[in-house]
């Protein structure tokens, strides 16, 4: 099983061995390795057991580091990292040839950002490489926010887990590219729309890729719980599905006559909505229900990531 610690040191060495750990962000746990050994990263792909066509996201410390691996930061994304950095925003941006190809899928943009926890900024400052670091949890499961949530997934595979605390988006990063020189929003995420536009004016929203996805975290079906999870007008749903037994996944309401019934935010807070969200389906997928039902939470600030990660999830 995998140890769960802070210390930063027994991280560092293992990450200098091209073995890989897990460690805390503001939006999801990483499960992190050297983003420049292609070993590392292999293990990755294999403990994930992630298929090789879906990128990951490589994160360093600082907007100088940045400079080491990719071959421009255009105005508008400089802009962004400046104001968002450290921060749930991930950018698509050339790449040097120093970055593997299994990084980026065999694409010529790696998706790279700076997180904002201080636990991994510390860790990322100590290494003289940056980190491919995808999501710690079996591919196309929910998004572990916490140590434990890790060690539950992938506690024979993992040695070392860094404990940095239950995150605190808990959905994750907002990714933004250029395509065709115009800023495209390739997954929404813990970075709100309204907030990118307010730095750099309108930008486009990518439709989800079932396949060859340009960017990380995009493909259709992903996030999903192992039991059956359905999106609609849940008191239709209840009707419709009496003879089972029910959990509720709701935005605000509560549902007294169901088995099991999670409420992402009884004040209507689509950020606190978001800090719950992966937790909440957890626990829903292992409380002995049947079925979850669920419904979109209003499409304002984390509302759309909240709800592109339902909809992925209900697939």
């Amino acid at each position: 099983m995998s140890t769960i610690g802070q210390n930063i040191t027994s991280a560092k060495t293992i990450l200098q061995q091209a073995k890989i750990v897990a460690i805390p962000t503001e939006t999801v746990y990483g499960l992190a390795g050297n983003a420049l050994d292609v070993i590392a990263v292999a293990q990755i792909f294999s403990v994930k057991k992630r298929p090789s066509f879906d990128p990951l996201i490589v994160h360093t410390h600082s907007i100088e580091a940045l400079k080491n691996f990719v071959t421009e930061i255009p105005k508008q994304a400089l802009q962004l990292a400046q104001a968002f950095w450290p921060g749930p925003l991930t950018l698509l941006l050339p790449k040097k040839n120093n970055i593997p190809d299994l990084v980026t899928s065999g694409l010529d943009r790696v998706a790279v950002r700076i997180p904002n926890h201080p636990l991994t900024l510390e860790l990322l400052q100590s290494l003289d490489f940056p980190l491919a670091a995808p999501s710690a949890n079996p591919f196309g499961y929910i998004s572990p926010t916490t140590a434990q949530h890790v060690a539950d997934q992938l506690g024979n595979e993992v040695e070392y887990i860094l404990d940095g605390g239950a995150c605190t988006i808990g959905v994750e990063s907002t990714i933004v590219g250029w395509e065709n020189n115009i800023p495209t929003v390739m997954r929404v995420g813990g970075l709100s729309i309204e907030e990118i536009e307010r730095v750099i004016g309108p930008v486009n929203i990518q439709a989800v890729s079932s396949s060859n996805p340009a960017a990380p975290g995009m493909l259709k079906s992903h996030y999903a719980p192992r039991i059956p999870m359905i999106e609609g007008n849940i008191e239709e749903l209840i009707t419709q599905h009496a003879s089972k037994k029910i959990a509720v996944l709701s935005f605000q309401k509560a549902y007294p006559s169901v088995y099991k019934n999670y409420i992402l935010s009884a004040k209507g807070d689509t950020t606190e909505a978001a800090q719950h969200l992966f937790a909440a389906m957890r626990e829903l997928d292992t409380c002995g229900a049947e079925v979850i039902l669920t419904e979109y939470v209003p499409a304002t600030g984390l509302g759309l990531a909240i709800n592109d990660r339902l909809k992925r999830a209900c697939a």
